[in-house]
C-alpha cells in the first residue's frame, strides 16, 4: 500500500551561533510506487518512494523523513555538492546510527573515513540504511559563507526506500515458508549459554539488503574478504554494488525484539555466480567494502565432503527479514534435532528437516563439527533443501581460503 511520507523541516544553529530560516525548497512527493522486485527470489521487504527535496546553502538544514511503522529508511542523494570542510549526516533521531558524507563518493568527492554507500544504476548514491521509521538528514557547515561562495552548492534527496512492517512483509511475499509444524527457531542469543559454539558461529551470518528493498541471508566464508549467498538473491556486479551486508542484526535479549543496528558494509566486488543459475548450485561469491569492520564477527569454513543422512545440522539466518535466529531443533525446543533427510536429493542438493522461511535464502547449513555442508536455497515440506557445499567448493576453491 502506498504511503505519504512525513517530511519535517527544522531550524538548526549555523556556525557561529546565528539562526537562519529554512533555506531549502522541498516539493511534495512526486510519486509513490513499489519498486520492482530487486532480484528474482529475494524476499521483498521494502519499497521505493520518489521524493525530490533540494537543500540550498543559506543555513544549516535538517530534514526528517518519517514513515510510521517502517523498519528502515534508506536515503538516495541525486546530487551532493558541498563546500570544503562541510558534510552531511544521515542519522536516526537519537544519533545512535550516523552515516557521514563530505561529498558524492561516485564523483570522487568522498573523504577518508566517510561511511559506506550503495549504487543504484542512476546518478548519485544511497546512504547506508537507518534502522527504524525515521531518518534525519543534516547539513553541517564549517563556517558561514557568502551566497556567492555557495552558489550551486547543496544536495538533493530524490528518493528513499522504506522497510515494510511485519504485516506488509507477509502480504507482499508468497507463502514459501518451510516451517513444517511448530516453528522451533529462536533468537540467537537464546542459545548463548546452552549452545555457545552454535551461537558464536552465527556471528558470521549477515542480513543482506538488496537494491533497497530485497532481503536474503549472506555469510563470511574462509579467512579472506569473501561472502557467500544465493544466485537467486544477487547474480551481477550491479546487484552487489546496490547491496548492504548487515552483521550483528541480533536481538539483545531472548524474545526481546530489540536488535541493535550492528555493522553495515556495502557490497564491493562480484567474483562468481553458479553456472545454470538458481536451478543448480545457486551461489554467488562477492566481497565487501570496509572489510576490517566485520572481521570481529568471525567466519565460517566449508566441510568439503558428502553429507550423511541422519547427521545433525543447524541453520542461522534472517528468515522473514527478522533479527537473526537459529534453527537447532526440528519441531519443538528440546525435541528432535535438525537432521539431514537425504544426502543427495538430486544432482545438486541435500534435503533436511529444519525450519526456514523467506529471507533464509543464502543461509549456511552447518554440521555438528560447525563447518558448512550446504547452502540453503529451497523450501518445502516435509524437507527443505540446500546445495551441497562440496560441489560449490569445486567451483570457488581458487577464490577463497578455506583454512584459518
Amino acid at each position: 500500500m502506498a504511503r505519504t511520507p512525513i517530511v519535517v523541516l527544522a531550524l538548526a544553529l549555523a556556525a557561529g551561533g546565528a539562526m537562519f530560516g529554512p533555506a531549502w525548497v522541498s516539493s511534495e512527493p512526486q510519486a509513490t510506487a513499489a519498486q520492482l522486485a530487486p532480484a528474482s527470489g529475494a524476499m521483498k521487504v521494502g519499497e521505493e518512494t520518489v521524493l525530490g527535496a533540494t537543500v540550498a546553502y543559506a543555513g544549516t538544514e535538517r530534514q526528517e523523513i518519517k514513515q510510521p511503522g517502517a523498519t528502515y529508511i534508506k536515503v538516495h542523494f541525486g546530487s551532493l555538492r558541498l563546500a570544503g570542510g562541510d558534510y552531511v549526516t544521515v542519522a536516526d533521531p537519537t544519533g545512535r546510527e550516523v552515516h557521514t558524507y563530505h561529498g558524492d563518493p561516485t564523483a570522487g568527492a568522498a573523504r577518508a573515513g566517510d561511511s559506506d554507500f550503495t549504487r543504484h544504476g542512476r546518478k548519485g548514491f544511497a546512504a547506508m540504511s537507518i534502522d527504524g521509521d525515521t531518518a534525519v538528514v543534516t547539513l553541517h557547515k564549517a563556517s558561514v559563507r557568502s551566497a556567492q561562495a555557495t552558489a550551486g552548492l547543496g544536495f538533493t534527496v530524490d528518493r528513499y526506500w522504506r522497510g515494510y512492517s511485519p504485516a506488509e512483509v507477509r502480504s507482499n511475499n508468497p507463502t514459501f515458508f518451510s516451517v513444517c509444524g511448530t516453528d522451533a527457531r529462536r533468537d540467537t542469543v537464546c542459545y548463548k549459554s546452552s549452545h555457545p559454539t552454535e551461537y558464536a558461529k552465527s556471528n558470521a551470518v549477515a542480513r543482506l539488503l538488496i537494491s533497497g528493498g530485497g532481503l536474503c541471508t549472506a555469510w563470511r566464508v574462509g579467512s579472506t574478504n569473501r561472502v557467500l549467498t544465493n544466485n537467486h538473491c544477487i547474480s551481477t556486479q550491479s546487484a552487489v554494488s546496490s547491496s548492504e551486508v548487515q552483521f550483528a542484526y541480533d536481538c539483545a535479549t531472548c524474545g526481546g525484539n530489540n536488535p541493535g543496528a550492528g555493522t553495515k558494509v556495502s557490497g564491493a566486488t562480484f567474483y562468481k555466480t553458479s553456472p545454470g543459475g538458481s536451478s543448480r548450485l545457486d551461489y554467488t561469491l562477492f566481497s565487501v567494502n570496509n572489510f576490517a569492520a566485520i572481521q570481529q564477527y568471525g567466519t565460517l569454513y566449508l566441510d568439503v565432503r558428502n553429507p550423511v543422512a541422519g547427521e545433525r545440522i543447524y541453520i542461522p539466518g534472517h528468515g522473514d527479514g527478522k533479527p537473526k535466529r537459529l534453527s537447532i531443533y526440528d519441531n519443538t525446543q528440546g525435541g528432535p534435532l535438525c537432521t539431514v533427510r537425504s544426502a543427495a536429493s538430486d544432482s545438486y542438493n541435500m534435503s533436511y528437516s529444519c525450519d526456514t522461511s523467506g529471507g533464509n535464502s543464502g543461509s549456511p547449513v552447518l554440521a555438528a563439527n560447525h563447518k558448512v555442508i550446504a547452502l540453503h536455497h529451497l523450501g518445502g515440506c516435509p524437507g527443505n533443501q540446500g546445495a551441497r557445499i562440496n560441489l560449490i567448493y569445486n567451483e570457488i576453491k581458487d577464490l577463497i581460503v578455506n583454512t584459518p
